[in-house]
């Protein structure tokens, strides 16, 4: 019983993965569809599959941190910058912030991989990603979006900011 146990918890995070990923489609094909309300919700639903997979994630599986990494990347990816495009002509600004945190989003997922693999230690919060997913997500549903990805890409370049100090702290030590 026990083994099954192990099995299931194992499987749920690629599953939790999988879920989100769909959801990010549905999501970004909404927000081009002009319906961010909807594609907000969407949203929320892939983020708290993220989040939840996050807290079930084991330190040593590997193959489900890359799924939740590439999810994570995805939902940036896709609904920044399916915003930014929907944004362009009528909201400058919003496409501007959305841009800017999907930029700084893959900067900051870029340094903590580099750092892994050069063997720095990076710590990985789950503070950031959730204010990440809430916000975003809850902006899109209540038509916040105007400050909201301006504070999101705030979030995102702060902890760009954190994790490339925290290599020149260990290069220093």
């Amino acid at each position: 019983m026990r083994v099954r146990g192990q099995v299931g918890e194992r499987a749920a995070v690629p599953v939790l993965s999988a879920a989100a990923m769909l959801a990010v489609v549905v999501s970004a094909w909404l927000l081009i569809a002009r319906d961010p309300r909807a594609a907000g919700w969407a949203a929320l639903v892939a983020g708290s599959c993220l989040v939840l997979g996050g807290t079930l994630l084991r330190s040593g599986d590997r193959r489900a941190r890359v799924a939740l990494s590439f999810s994570d990347r995805a939902f940036d990816g896709c609904i920044l910058a399916a915003l930014a495009w929907v944004t362009r002509t009528s909201r400058p600004a919003v496409a501007a912030g959305a841009l800017v945190a999907l930029a700084a989003g893959f900067l900051a997922s870029y340094i903590r991989a580099k750092g892994g693999s050069l063997g720095y230690g990076i710590e990985e919060g789950v503070v950031t990603p959730i204010l990440r997913y809430g916000l975003l997500s809850i902006a899109l549903v209540l038509d916040w979006t105007s400050w909201a990805v301006w504070v999101v890409a705030g979030v995102t370049v702060l902890a760009a900011v954190v994790r490339a100090s925290q290599v020149a702290k260990e290069e220093r030590a």
